[in-house]
């Protein structure tokens, strides 16, 4: 079933490709963050100089600390999660929507696939931009600061937002 209508201005939107979150980002005067730009901004804690499992913590996720599961069957408003905020300040790096990132998917030092090897070495390459956060249909058990996701930049159907960067 296809729907349409409008975002509530509170939601993160949700279904956008990464070539639409890049125009908007830029039209914004802005860009799309790489990708260890959002983890650093998801996981460091400056205050003791390490990177945190979740936003808020070594907490597991619930349904108090982010929208996962499927338990809105839909996104929330900003803010809905007052824990979920990473100790530079970010709302709601987890949970969602899966954010859109500039990177392009290919490993990195310390990279492990995740559940195996073939799940993800396999599509390393320029055709698949790199996805963080996880959605409010992700399971809990497969989301962390540090998890990857990827796909084709065309692609919104994978429960996909962003979140807009700036050089300082």
């Amino acid at each position: 079933m296809d729907r349409a209508g409008p975002v509530p201005p509170s939601h993160p939107v949700c279904h956008v490709s990464f070539h639409e979150a890049e125009a908007f980002a830029r039209f914004v005067g802005k860009r799309l963050p790489t990708e260890l730009e959002w983890e650093a901004a998801a996981s460091w804690d400056p205050s003791n100089g390490t990177r945190r499992t979740y936003p808020w913590g070594e907490q597991p996720p619930s349904k108090d600390l982010a929208n996962l599961d499927q338990l809105s069957f839909g996104t929330r408003p900003v803010g809905s999660y007052p824990r979920n905020v990473s100790p530079l300040g970010c709302y709601g790096m987890i949970g969602d929507v899966w954010e859109w990132t500039s990177s392009d998917f290919g490993p990195y030092p310390g990279y492990q696939s995740f559940p195996y090897q073939e799940y993800s070495e396999a599509f390393f390459g320029t055709e698949y931009k790199v996805l963080r956060g996880g959605s409010w249909a992700t399971r809990p058990g497969a989301i962390r600061t540090t998890f990857r996701n990827w796909d084709y930049p065309v692609r919104r159907q994978i429960f996909s937002g962003f979140r807009c960067a700036r050089d300082v």
